[in-house]
């Protein structure tokens, strides 16, 4: 899409956020399942322990409450885990040290660090992230689909409010899979890992005129309910196992009361203590 931060305007007084993997496109498992847990296998030569490794990677990454978590926080989780369970991992604390202070989670951000001397560590880290990314982009797009009810519950929601897509994914990947479904047709503005965090993100919208409870942030991990939060804007939840059921509720009952001011207090409580639930 052409349109930018600078460039953006509202079109409505409401403004409906919808992050990507795991929310509206059916594409988190798969990319974990067949591109980050297998290349951390490979770019650490784990091939040994490869089914508990990877069954903790799933864990850390898609099934419990650090769903979502930015892929450097993960890997750092992750071979915090292998090093004290299984193999020694060189540089373990340099990479936990660096996640931990670096000011941006991202490609150039750990390239900036290497630059200015970083160890090997790093080196395999950045390696790692390219390599998930070149995955990615092989997969087939019929394994990258919207959950059903999806491009519905978008159509319904863009007559009412603004859309954007606010993703912590490739910026490419995400518009080349919006773009194949027709669910571009109906968003504004696509905000992705190249733009900053999701709280960041929503932080920059607010600033084009939206009235802070006139904003729903819909996603399916914690990050997204923080990055909510933070902004002090509503949260609607996708959730895992659940999403056509989801999408349908977004529809039918989530949007319009948003837009009719009935969505704070008890249905907004609800829909966190289900999203909770759901992950524990």
């Amino acid at each position: 899409m052409s349109v930018t931060l600078d460039t953006y305007t509202k079109k409505h007084d409401y403004l409906i956020c919808v992050d990507s993997d795991g929310c509206a496109m059916d594409t988190m498992d798969i990319k974990h399942l067949r591109c980050f847990g297998p290349c951390m296998v490979e770019e650490w030569g784990l091939g040994q322990w490869a089914e508990p490794v990877l069954s903790r990677w799933n864990d850390i990454n898609l099934y419990t409450m650090t769903r979502g978590i930015n892929r450097f926080k993960g890997l750092a989780m992750a071979l915090r885990e292998i090093n004290e369970q299984y193999t020694q991992i060189d540089g373990v604390d340099e990479l936990e040290h660096w996640v931990e202070s670096a000011p941006a989670l991202s490609n150039d951000g750990i390239e900036a660090t290497i630059s200015n001397g970083g160890g090997d560590v790093l080196r395999k880290a950045l390696r790692w992230s390219k390599s998930v990314n070149e995955r990615i982009n092989t997969l087939p797009f019929d394994l990258k689909k919207p959950f059903d009810g999806v491009l519905e519950g978008l159509k319904y929601a863009h007559d009412r409010a603004d859309i954007a897509i606010v993703s912590s994914a490739n910026i490419q990947a995400v518009e080349e899979e919006w773009a194949l479904y027709g669910l571009l047709d109906h968003v504004d503005i696509l905000l992705a890992q190249d733009i900053g965090s999701k709280a960041f993100c929503i932080a920059e919208l607010l600033k084009k005129g939206y009235a802070n409870d006139n904003v729903l942030m819909t996603g399916d991990a914690p990050g997204d309910l923080d990055a909510a939060r933070f902004n002090g804007v509503f949260y609607y939840p996708v959730l895992v196992r659940h999403e056509k059921e989801s999408w349908t509720e977004f529809q039918e009952s989530a949007v319009d009361r948003l837009i009719n001011g009935s969505y704070g207090g008890a249905y907004q409580q609800e829909m966190i203590d289900e999203f909770l639930n759901n992950l524990k």
